[in-house]
């Protein structure tokens, strides 16, 4: 189940509230003791990257079994790091802990159409606190309240579920995500626009001129023509450390914009959205 991204958590005594893991979606599918796969939202095999994963869903005692979360890296306060969890996707595969929150199967019987809160139960039964499995617990209380809480820990969000919601593939309105999104400064390197497809501001840290990632380009008209007019104004070569890349109008140094983006790492920004000109805040 894919969860709706929303502004808000939603109210009322039919929802239950996780933390939102910052990490990779991934499912263990357990079909034996001796045959245990992992896999991402896309359908990847990943079972070499997540050799701990499978060590801990060895010791469960299931005979089988299939369940879903969220594999991350936590760093020195206990806090899922996405930074560290790529790197350690490829350097070490025990670095991994799953927050699982779901199951699907369990010794030979489909649970997906039994409700949410009912299979969590189930989940909650066969984990161990001990284990590199973890069960991702409810947070009770206020929904705002747990958001905010969130948000000022750093964390990227929360999801929110419908207790009684069977399991089903894909997107739905059953799981919605509220993100904790911020705001900073970075320097523009470049716009990216192929015809037919949006356009992408191109960022750099500000002050080491290294690249952190894109924004999308999703101000009004007239914010659009301004900013390709300091484009214009400011055009140069391409950053020496950066690929080369269709459709791109490059800009020397000095064009400052405001970005919202999730809330993590600076080195690598993600869901990011231009604002604006720091220079006209």
């Amino acid at each position: 189940m894919e969860p709706k991204l929303v502004a808000k958590p939603p109210e009322g005594e039919h929802w239950i509230h996780e933390i939102k893991l910052d990490g990779y979606r991934s499912q263990i599918v357990i079909n034996s003791p001796e045959h245990i796969r992992v896999y991402t939202k896309t359908g990847a095999d990943w079972t070499s990257k997540y050799a701990g994963l499978v060590e801990a869903a060895r010791e469960l005692e299931v005979e089988n079994a299939i369940i879903d979360g969220e594999a991350v890296v936590t760093n020195e306060a206990g806090l899922p790091d996405f930074a560290a969890l790529q790197k350690a996707v490829y350097s070490d595969p025990y670095a991994m802990y799953l927050g699982a929150f779901d199951i699907l199967h369990l010794d030979g019987r489909d649970l997906r159409d039994i409700g949410c809160k009912a299979r969590r139960e189930i989940l909650y039964g066969i984990t161990n606190p001990n284990s590199r499995i973890q069960f991702s617990g409810a947070i009770p209380g206020d929904p705002k309240a747990i958001f905010y809480l969130a948000d000022r820990a750093g964390l990227e969000g929360i999801v929110s579920k419908r207790a009684d919601s069977k399991y089903r593939s894909g997107p739905t309105t059953n799981w919605l995500k509220t993100k904790s999104f911020t705001v900073d400064e970075f320097e523009l390197l470049g716009i990216e626009r192929e015809p037919g497809k949006a356009a992408f501001a191109l960022l750099a840290e500000p002050g080491t001129g290294k690249y952190v990632g894109s924004a999308f380009i999703s101000v009004n008209r007239d914010m659009k023509e301004r900013l390709w007019k300091r484009v214009q104004e400011h055009a140069g070569p391409p950053p020496n450390a950066m690929k080369k890349r269709p459709a791109t109008q490059w800009v020397k140094p000095g064009v400052k914009l405001r970005v919202k983006h999730l809330r993590g790492d600076h080195s690598h920004i993600r869901h990011a959205s231009l604002l604006g000109f720091s220079d006209e805040e």
